[in-house]
């Protein structure tokens, strides 16, 4: 079990080679994508334990939940389909779309934005009827975050140090420039505060969304990887891949509240804003991390 007093963390065998996971408040489960094994875990988060598993295509690579309609979709690096988990039966089914590194949700619309890394187009997706439009928004996209109150899609340009803002509607255009290799975007919907990740000089570049630039810069971890935000507690969480371990910012403060060991090669983030509980896909190894603290749960 955890000690909040300490920072421990609690293991949950899944797979092989877990590499991106996903919540569902609603049923309380989380959702790790094995892609050695090519399935998803899905975990009880009650019992900690894994329920089910189901069987996926080649190579499966990002993950992630539409709240409102309790599904959740897994993308592929080899194969030209999404998988669709319903959250309450566990039951699945598959979308044509292509294969695809990042996907980003439009909950209120049902929508799903889907990009590959070399390919300069990002794909738009009913997930209602499976209609699928492109817009051309350049190379080397290796992060996505989406933000409902302006529907506008944020995207992490690696080889440019930049992120765009795409318009859904209109479908204008924007950049902020950010630190090198941004890796992975969060964004809180509750102070309107976007969190981009920065592999190449290990740093978490804190852009103003209504100012349209960055306010703040945090030295985290080695060479994080990942980022989520708890809007609840105003929280946010790096994952710091070869640094084995978590860091913990208050999002008021913009300090550093605590770095917590997480694993071996923690590689991406996932938090549960009901609990306040925080999992972390350990790649490499046959486990998902939960991890807890101090200064988790305040």
């Amino acid at each position: 079990m955890t000690d909040e007093s300490t920072g421990s963390t609690h293991r949950v065998e899944v797979g092989k080679a877990p590499i991106a996971i996903a919540i569902l408040p609603a049923v309380n489960k989380a959702y790790v994508v094995n892609t050695d094994s090519n399935s998803i875990s899905i975990i009880d988060g009650t019992q900690d334990k894994v329920i089910a598993t189901i069987k996926g295509g080649s190579h499966p690579y990002t993950i992630a939940a539409n709240e409102k309609t309790n599904k959740v979709y897994v993308t592929y690096t080899y194969d030209h389909i999404l998988t669709v988990i319903d959250g309450v039966t566990n039951a699945s089914s598959s979308l044509e779309t292509g294969s695809a590194d990042a996907i980003a949700i439009d909950e209120r619309t049902n929508t799903l934005f889907l990009s590959t890394y070399e390919d300069p187009f990002i794909r738009i997706v009913n997930a209602t009827n499976g209609a699928l439009r492109k817009v051309k928004v350049g190379e080397h996209i290796w992060g996505l975050a989406f933000d409902a109150a302006d529907s506008r899609l944020y995207l992490a340009h690696t080889m440019t140090a930049d992120v765009m803002s795409l318009d859904e509607k209109t479908q204008g255009m924007a950049t902020v420039p950010v630190g090198q290799i941004p890796c992975a975007l969060a964004y809180n919907r509750a102070t309107h505060m976007l969190y981009a990740v920065n592999y190449g000089d290990q740093t978490l570049s804190l852009i103003d969304t209504v100012k349209a630039k960055v306010v703040n810069v945090i030295a985290v971890g080695d060479h994080p990887q990942a980022v989520a935000v708890d809007a609840e507690r105003n929280r946010v969480y790096v994952a710091n891949v070869h640094g084995d371990s978590v860091t913990v910012i208050d999002g008021v403060k913009n300090a550093i509240l605590g770095t917590y060991q997480a694993g071996e090669h923690p590689y991406t983030l996932a938090v549960d804003e009901n609990t306040g509980q925080v999992y972390a896909a350990v790649y490499g190894s046959k486990a998902s991390v939960r991890v807890d603290g101090p200064a988790l749960h305040k």
